[in-house]
């Protein structure tokens, strides 16, 4: 009986390993991208973003409030922070995010911004 709970939580663990993915690309501001004549380039998520997305290839896939509050952390804390933290970025910030996608939403894991 033993072994057969073993074998059922191993089986479960490598099924949910098995959903987690990477994705990098540029993080934006999701609420300037729903604006209706907003283009893409002008939506570079700033420390004063609240909600995220990340765009990979052009593609859009949103971040959930975990992943959200990660942004957040990762660009008040980037090295390269300018003396007004809250400007538009002159150049875009590449994200790695790892989760697991439903939606076009992530469920994020981690979040890096080198």
């Amino acid at each position: 009986m033993k072994t057969t709970l073993y074998a059922i939580a191993f089986s479960a663990a490598l099924s949910t390993m098995a959903l987690a993915a990477d994705w990098s690309g540029t993080l934006v501001d999701l609420t300037c991208t729903q604006q209706k004549d907003a283009k893409i380039e002008s939506c570079n998520a700033t420390s004063a973003t609240t909600t995220f997305a990340i765009n990979v290839a052009g593609k859009m896939y949103r971040l959930d409030a975990a992943g959200n509050s990660k942004a957040t952390t990762a660009l008040r804390d980037r090295t390269d922070r300018s003396t007004d933290p809250a400007k538009a970025l002159t150049t875009p910030y590449t994200a790695k995010v790892s989760g697991s996608e439903k939606d076009g939403v992530i469920t994020v894991e981690t979040l890096e911004v080198p």
